[in-house]
C-alpha cells in the first residue's frame, strides 16, 4: 500500500478506472458477439443491423483508448466480410 497521500489517491482512482474500462470492454465484446451469433444463425438482415449498431461502439472504444485502431479495423473488416459471405 502507498504511503504518500497522492499515491493513495492514484491507487483509488486506478481501481475506479479499471472497473470503468472493464465495463466498456465488456460492452464491446457483447456487441461483437451479437453480430457473430446472428451470422451463425444465417440471418443476414439482422446481422447487418447488429453490425451497424456495433461499428459506432467499436469506434468509440478506439477514441477512449480501450482498444487500438488496428484492432478495431480488424474487427470491423472481419465481421463485414462474414456478413457479405452469407449471400
Amino acid at each position: 500500500m502507498a504511503n504518500i497521500k497522492s499515491a493513495q489517491k492514484r491507487a483509488r482512482q486506478a481501481v475506479k478506472l479499471r472497473a470503468h474500462n472493464m465495463d466498456l470492454r465488456s460492452k464491446l465484446r457483447t456487441k461483437i458477439k451479437n453480430v457473430i451469433n446472428l451470422i451463425d444463425q444465417s440471418n443476414k438482415e439482422e446481422a447487418n443491423e447488429a453490425f451497424k449498431n456495433a461499428v459506432p461502439v467499436i469506434d468509440s472504444m478506439v477514441n477512449k483508448g480501450i482498444i487500438k485502431k488496428n484492432k478495431a479495423a480488424r474487427h470491423k473488416s472481419r465481421l463485414n466480410k462474414k456478413i457479405k459471405n452469407l449471400a
